[in-house]
């Protein structure tokens, strides 16, 4: 199985560098029907090898995306991205910058919503051409391919290791997140790539719990929102099982689906803690998500103050297929965590005045009768769009204002040789699999058939 594994792989590769329309959809569904049956490490040599051609300098731009496809695929059986994950990112990058030049010339010549990316044709190319000139032939190829490395880039965000990296490149962090924010309107998926770059943002905070006085700093991965924040930190501070703080305990069924689990439907409601407080007082949200904890000296700080009303929320992950988790660094000596409760601010009644309208007090969010979380696979339909919390201001200005990002040259990834225009469909059909997004097994998406 695994020779039959490297030489299919092998004729991905040759026919993704010779462009050829014959063998190119065949040898993906090949790829992937044998992939599953492979060991581990063996899909990690094939990713490995992809990498390099993930960067659009040795295959056609329809081509480029699809791979990124392909390498989404291996990374949702369970493959680590390797050196692909970042690759798929930069890749986005650069089609993103070249998406929204399109974007924009598409509201400057009559406006209206741009096509979906899947059905561009030529009669759209010439629209834009009138306001890009030689400019909209790579536009117009950036705008046909995003919505693939939209998708590739969602799966390979949602993987540890590719969120480290981003967190490590702040140049590349913030591109992307000019990216997401000017294109999420327009392509959905891209909503959920910001949100996955949101939760790369913060990854440790500092706990001040105001009952007993003491101060803990936990580090943390995968947290979608301060829901699952909110109850992680009750499993790791609270009772004899955590680090002794008052209550009770979270159920185990509770912190399973805020881990890595499927929702328990007999556990489905959680029972909030605290009151969680920023260090100047204001409340932290519980819809919200870490990032927007305010920082302090370098740290988000939260204080754990007495809930001012019951609160109860659902047990699942915002995004199901991230694995959260949380642990304790460290407890703070008391001289310590005296230093950071001068910095903070004194606690205020646990129900506000009601003269006083600084501070409103919120519906508590009750958990109704919510669909059962579903396992989000990157290539099956998207699940209804969770809660979103409101967002700090953008790094970069939202809609049809100046960004620095487009300054640059509109990226031109036209091949060295002309992607053919083909006819038919010669995919040998089920791979076991679930059904690839268009640009993949359908060959009339796999090359612009205006070109």
């Amino acid at each position: 199985m695994v020779d039959e594994f490297r030489d299919a792989f092998q004729r991905l590769i040759d026919a993704s560098v010779a462009a050829d329309p014959r063998e190119f959809p065949s040898a993906v569904n090949r790829v992937l029907a044998l992939a599953s049956r492979i060991p581990v490490s063996e899909r990690e040599l094939a990713l490995e090898a992809l990498a390099p051609l993930l960067t659009g300098d040795h295959a056609a731009p329809g081509i480029t995306a699809d791979l990124c496809v392909v390498a989404g695929a291996l990374v949702e059986m369970g493959t680590d991205p390797g050196p692909s994950g970042p690759e798929v990112l930069r890749r986005l990058r650069a089609i993103g910058r070249g998406a929204i030049v399109f974007a924009r010339a598409w509201q400057r010549t009559g406006g209206g919503h741009p096509p979906d990316p899947d059905s561009v044709t030529a009669d759209d190319e010439a629209r834009v051409a009138g306001d890009l000139g030689a400019d909209a032939p790579g536009a117009t190829m950036c705008w046909w391919t995003v919505a693939r490395h939209g998708l590739a880039a969602k799966t390979m965000l949602s993987r540890p290791g590719v969120r480290s990296h981003v967190r490590s490149d702040p140049t590349l962090h913030a591109e992307l997140v000019a990216v997401t924010n000017q294109l999420g309107d327009h392509l959905p998926d891209l909503h959920q790539v910001r949100a996955l770059l949101r939760m790369a943002e913060a990854g440790s905070a500092l706990i001040l719990d105001r009952r007993s006085g003491r101060a803990f700093r936990v580090l943390f991965d995968g947290i979608g929102d301060n829901f699952q924040l909110h109850t992680l930190l009750a499993d790791a501070l609270v009772g004899a099982s955590g680090r002794g703080l008052d209550g009770e305990p979270p159920d185990p069924r509770w912190v399973r689906a805020f881990r890595d689990g499927e929702p328990d439907p007999a556990a489905r409601t959680v029972r909030g803690w605290w009151n969680l407080v920023a260090h100047d007082g204001t409340w932290v949200w519980n819809e919200g998500v870490p990032a927007e904890i305010p920082t302090l000296r370098g740290e988000h700080v939260v204080v754990l103050d007495e809930q001012p009303y019951p609160r109860s929320w659902n047990a699942r992950r915002r995004h199901p297929q991230v694995r959260g988790w949380l642990e304790v660094e460290e407890e703070l000596t008391e001289e310590e965590a005296d230093l950071w409760w001068k910095r903070v601010a004194p606690a205020e009644p646990a129900i506000p005045d009601p003269t006083d309208d600084a501070t409103p007090i919120p519906e508590p969010i009750l958990a109704g009768d919510d669909h059962g979380a579903e396992r989000i696979r990157g290539f099956l339909p998207p699940e209804p769009d969770p809660v979103r919390a409101a967002e700090p201001p953008p790094q970069a200005p939202p809609g049809p204002a100046p960004t620095p990002l487009i300054g640059e040259p509109v990226p031109r990834p036209e091949p060295s040789r002309p992607e053919p225009r083909r006819t038919g469909d010669p995919s040998s059909g089920g791979t076991g699999l679930p059904p690839l997004p268009p640009g993949v097994s359908n060959s009339s998406a796999w090359g612009p058939t205006w070109r």
